[in-house]
Parts: C-alpha cells; sequence; structure tokens
C-alpha cells in the first residue's frame, strides 16, 4: 500500500507542476484548433501514442472533429490521412525518437501547424514545432525511472485540458454532448423523452362519479399502481393503491364513495416532451412511484419509476 501511495501522489505532485507550463503557446494552440478548417490530427508512438488514442477520443465526443495517426505507420504511408488545414499534435517524452525525426520535417513541409507535446523542450520535437506544450516530469513513478507513468499522464492531462478549453470555446452544452453518446445508459440519460416510453402504456382513468369498485379494477388491470381520474376529459386527481389501502383502513364499508371522494388532486404530472431524467428527479423528489403524463389538457398515461429504472436511468 505504501508504495501505491508513493505512486498516486508522485503523479499528482507531477500534474500539478503542469499549470506552471500554461503559457501563449498553450494560448495559441487552443486558438488554431478552434479556428482550423481542417481535423485535429493526435500522433505519437509507444505509450505516447496510447495516450494519443484518448486524447483523440475526448476530442471527438467534446466537438472537435480528431483522428489518430502512429507515427511509425504515417512514415509508412498513412500520412496521406494528414490534409491540408488540419493542425498536428505530435507527442513525445523525449521529442527524439527516430520516428520523430523523420515525421517532423514531413509535416513542416505538408504546411500543416504543428503543436508538439513533450517532456523536454530543448528536443528536435520541440525546435521543429510550431508550438510546444510542455509536458515535463521529474522523474517517472517507476521505481527504476524507466517505465512512463508520471510522463504519461502529464501529457494526458494536458490534452484533457485542451479539450475542456475547445469544449468552452465552442459553448459546447449537453445536447451537443448527447449527439455524440446516443448508446448506452448515458444516451438514453442525454436523450430519452417520456414519450419515447408510452408508445405502449396503458392509460389507467375512472370518472370522478365512478365507484370505489370500479377504481380498484382498474388500478388491478391497468397494474401501474394508479388510475387517473378524468372529469370533462381534464385530469383532476389520481388514486393509487396506497390511497385505496388508507381508506380500508379508516372505513368498514366505501360504498357510498365515490372515486373523487378518495383521490389525491393535483397530481404531481410532467409533459411528454419532457427529458426522462426530468421525470426521475420529480420522482425522487417526492418520493412517488408515478407520474401522470399530460400535454395542457390530454391526458397521455403514466410514467413509472420502475419502467425508467429497466432502461438504466439512474
Amino acid at each position: 500500500m505504501a508504495i501505491a501511495k508513493k505512486t498516486i501522489l508522485s503523479e499528482s505532485e507531477a500534474i500539478i507542476k503542469l499549470i506552471d507550463f500554461l503559457d501563449d503557446h498553450f494560448v495559441a494552440t487552443a486558438e488554431i484548433i478552434f479556428q482550423a478548417k481542417g481535423r485535429l490530427i493526435v500522433t505519437g508512438i509507444g505509450k505516447s501514442a496510447i495516450i494519443a488514442q484518448k486524447i483523440v477520443a475526448t476530442m471527438n465526443s467534446t466537438g472537435t472533429p480528431s483522428m489518430f495517426l502512429h507515427a511509425s505507420e504515417a512514415i509508412h504511408g498513412d500520412l496521406g490521412m494528414v490534409q491540408p488545414g488540419d493542425v498536428v499534435i505530435c507527442i513525445s517524452k523525449s521529442g527524439n525518437s527516430p520516428e520523430i525525426k523523420v515525421l517532423v520535417p514531413i509535416l513542416k513541409r505538408f504546411g500543416n501547424t504543428l503543436i508538439g507535446m513533450t517532456g523536454n523542450i530543448t528536443s528536435f520535437l520541440a525546435k521543429g514545432s510550431d508550438y510546444v506544450l510542455n509536458t515535463t516530469v521529474d522523474m517517472e513513478a517507476c521505481p527504476i525511472n524507466l517505465a512512463p507513468t508520471n510522463s504519461t499522464t502529464a501529457q494526458l492531462v494536458m490534452g484533457d485540458a485542451l479539450a475542456v478549453c475547445l469544449m468552452e470555446m465552442r459553448d459546447f452544452k449537453s445536447d451537443d454532448f448527447a449527439k455524440y453518446h446516443p448508446g448506452g445508459a448515458l444516451g438514453k440519460k442525454l436523450l430519452l423523452r417520456v414519450k419515447d416510453m408510452l408508445e405502449n402504456s396503458l392509460k389507467p382513468m375512472v370518472s370522478a362519479d365512478a365507484s370505489i369498485k370500479q377504481a380498484i379494477f382498474e388500478i388491478s388491470e391497468k397494474r401501474l399502481g394508479v388510475t387517473a381520474v378524468v372529469e370533462d376529459n381534464k385530469v383532476i386527481g389520481i388514486i393509487t393503491d396506497g390511497d385505496i389501502r388508507r381508506m380500508l383502513n379508516e372505513r368498514d364499508t366505501f360504498s357510498d364513495l365515490t372515486a373523487k371522494d378518495i383521490m389525491t388532486k393535483n397530481p404531481k404530472v410532467i409533459k411528454s416532451t419532457d427529458m426522462v431524467v426530468d421525470a426521475l428527479n420529480i420522482l425522487e423528489d417526492f418520493s412517488i412511484t408515478q407520474l401522470i403524463v399530460v400535454d395542457g389538457d390530454d391526458y397521455k398515461g403514466v410514467l413509472h419509476l420502475h419502467d425508467i429504472l429497466k432502461e438504466g436511468i439512474v
């Protein structure tokens, strides 16, 4: 455990030092990528290539079209993906690896803006780049100071800092994020609307003067634990199975009662165009399990907590 704590502390200290490396080059890099007509190409080799792939994934999901280019494959044909107007970030701790020394002059001949992300600001990469993102670390967390640990974490964090700045510059909102994340629970949380869950929904309802027996039958038949009470085609209240139980505890007979007598007035409602995640928040805030869905005076159905949970929205 002591070694694990030492590793985490070492990496956190390396990240903190990045703050002092943020300069005009970082500002210019963000502005150039933001204004670029083409895409962002991120390249590297070894562990830096893995970091490059993660940065590309983050950029693509936050509104900056990006592509990964392996530095080794680049000099064996893949340079064809680099087009005029593209901005290139080249990641290398040393900045002096053989592949980098071949790649940098070629990219410069192409005329693309080259940003070097390196831990060696006197390296071949740094000197050949238009702008430099400094990710220098004092040492690796590795006990023999060889395995990329602090250095790759610094690269990753610098990439995240750049991605978040670009998000702010693009005024990137949750609706934009949803466009790129339509799948899984996250996509459902961002995209699913109440109406999407009502296609096969039953619409339990009784009139205001319906008997209690009729209300119980409607609740049981529709199996939603609730029925709307409707008058003049407008929902005026609801009766839940809890209301039924409380009534039975308080009375020996209910033959003289109607639905209007035991209903809950002014029930919580939601529109069919609202987001399901907003419905979930209402259910949680008021500790209830059903919401009546209405559009104006038009009763659409019942949204049940269990249906939301089945969709994986939590």
